[in-house]
C-alpha cells in the first residue's frame, strides 16, 4: 500500500537566515512550475535552483507535496493581504471592485503558476489543509457596505459572488488569458449584475439600497 507523503513542515524557520532559505526554496519552486511544469518539478530541481543542498530542503519540507502545500499557502497569504485592503474602502462598489481586481491579479500576473497551483489545490489531501472560507467571509462583509443592493439572503449572496469570481478567474487561467483589464470588466459585469438581479428577485426586493454610481 502506497504511503501518504508527509505534508507538514519538519520545522519552522526562526532565524533570518533560515527564513531566507525557505523563501528562496519557495520562489525556486514557483519558477520551476512556471518554466518546467509539473513534469520538471521535484525536490532535487528545487534545491538546485535555490542554490542549497537537498539536505537543507528536507530540513523544512519532507516531501514534494509539503513544498507544494507551502507554496499554495504563500500564494494564498499574498492574495489575502491584497484582498483585505478592500476593507479600508468604505464605498461598497469600490471595495468590491478592489477585491475583484486582486482576484484577477492573483490569477493572471503569474498565470502559469496560478493555473498549475489551481490543479494541485484540487487534490483532496492538499485542499484539506487550506482555509477557503475567508474569501466568502470577506465578500459577506463587503456586501454590507453602502452603495450595494441589499440582499435578501446575505450568506447565499456572498457564496454566489465568491463562486462567480472564482469560476470566472479560474476559467480565464485555464484558457491562458493574459488581459487583466478585460477579465476584470467581465467579472465586474457578472458580479454587479448578479447583485442587482438577486436583490430585485428577493421577496420585497427593492433593488439598490442607495445610489452606487455603477
Amino acid at each position: 500500500m502506497r504511503s501518504t507523503p508527509p505534508l507538514l513542515p519538519r520545522k519552522s524557520p526562526r532565524q533570518r537566515r533560515s527564513q531566507l532559505t525557505v523563501a528562496s526554496l519557495l520562489e525556486a519552486a514557483a519558477q520551476l512550475l512556471e518554466t518546467q511544469g509539473l513534469e520538471g518539478f521535484n525536490t532535487n530541481a528545487v534545491a538546485e535552483r535555490a542554490g542549497v543542498g537537498i539536505g537543507s530542503l528536507y530540513q523544512y519540507f519532507p516531501s514534494k507535496d509539503a513544498l507544494t502545500l507551502a507554496l499554495l499557502e504563500r500564494e494564498a497569504a499574498r492574495f489575502e493581504a491584497d484582498a483585505l485592503a478592500a476593507l479600508e474602502v468604505p464605498d461598497g462598489p469600490a471595495a468590491l471592485r478592489h477585491l475583484i481586481r486582486a482576484s484577477v491579479r492573483q490569477q493572471l500576473e503569474r498565470a502559469e503558476l496560478a493555473r498549475l497551483l489551481d490543479e494541485q489545490e484540487g487534490r483532496p489531501e492538499l485542499r484539506a489543509h487550506l482555509d477557503k472560507g475567508r474569501f466568502g467571509q470577506l465578500i459577506g462583509t463587503l456586501l454590507q457596505r453602502p452603495g450595494l443592493p441589499r440582499q435578501g439572503d446575505a450568506a447565499l449572496a456572498a457564496a454566489d459572488v465568491a463562486a462567480l469570481i472564482r469560476g470566472l478567474v479560474d476559467g480565464a487561467g485555464e484558457r491562458r488569458e493574459t488581459d487583466l483589464a478585460h477579465l476584470q470588466r467581465r467579472v465586474e459585469a457578472a458580479v454587479f449584475g448578479y447583485l442587482e438581479r438577486a436583490a430585485a428577485a428577493a421577496p420585497g426586493g427593492q433593488g439598490r439600497e442607495c445610489e452606487s454610481g455603477m
